[in-house]
């Protein structure tokens, strides 16, 4: 379960003509101890595996556990062949507006920590790494399997802070262990991410313009595009849901038309 910072609540319930400055500075503030926690509010925006700006537009046969929403666009194509389940479609209704502001908030906190590694140039495929803030001043590539190990910690953080593009060759993966969960694992991209066809993604991305997934991608997790579209292609997205203590791990169940996820953390 999250534990939320008390400084973190304390900025998220100002006014929103303030919340992205005070955010800001509180991620400065509390910077070491949301490292420990794992815990980055999404608000509003929690709710959605796939949200975007301009238009959301499927092609094929995609299948989305959570909300999708745009705002302040309305175009959601491609739902059918795409069925969306354990959510709603939003086209810019409130639900989906409000998503956004607090997406953008979450994106300027991820932005404000300090990182604790650059990891200008290197190639995050073949890497393990464990809890922290890494640092990428231009463009991220992963090509091959990231490990992302939690080293027993309770709900440890990994956030990625890309200067502006994320791209995966195709069949790349991230695999989280001891304890590391998709749900606090975050890739604040500073333009746009494009994932390679077969990728298996874990974590959120918050992408400043826009996400594009090609044929085969899988993301457990959240796929967001803040100021442009979310392109999809055969994929299968899954909100990242917070593991329980106990219970079973990757199991899917599809009945009655809704998906039900149910995961566990991984033993330290």
């Amino acid at each position: 379960m999250f534990i939320m910072h008390s400084c973190l609540i304390s900025a998220r319930s100002s006014t929103r003509a303030r919340a992205y400055a005070l955010l800001a500075a509180a991620a400065a503030t509390c910077a070491p101890l949301a490292a420990q926690a794992g815990l980055v509010d999404l608000g509003g925006a929690g709710s959605f595996a796939v949200l975007a700006s301009t238009t959301v537009t499927n092609t094929g046969p995609s299948m989305i556990f959570g909300d999708v929403g745009v705002s302040p666009g309305t175009a959601v194509t491609g739902f059918g062949p795409g069925m969306v389940s354990g959510g709603t479609i939003h086209s810019n209704d409130l639900t989906a507006a409000t998503a956004r502001t607090d997406a953008f908030a979450a994106y300027a906190v991820l932005t404000a920590l300090p990182f604790t590694q650059d990891l200008t140039g290197v190639d995050l495929g073949g890497q393990t790494l464990g809890p922290g803030i890494y640092r990428f001043s231009s463009s991220a590539q992963l090509t091959g399997t990231l490990t992302l190990d939690g080293q027993g910690q309770a709900n440890p953080l990994f956030v990625f802070q890309i200067g502006s593009t994320l791209t995966t060759a195709s069949a790349a993966s991230i695999v989280h262990i001891n304890g590391a969960d998709p749900c606090d694992s975050y890739f604040q991209v500073g333009s746009s991410a494009t994932l390679g066809t077969g990728t298996m993604f874990e974590g959120t991305i918050i992408a400043l313009t826009s996400d594009t997934l090609t044929t085969g991608v899988n993301v457990d997790g959240r796929v967001i595009a803040l100021n442009g579209a979310v392109t999809l292609d055969t994929n299968n997205i899954t909100m990242c849901i917070p593991s329980p203590t106990t219970g079973f791990a990757g199991l899917f169940l599809l009945g009655g038309g809704t998906l039900l996820r149910l995961r566990r953390r991984t033993a330290s």
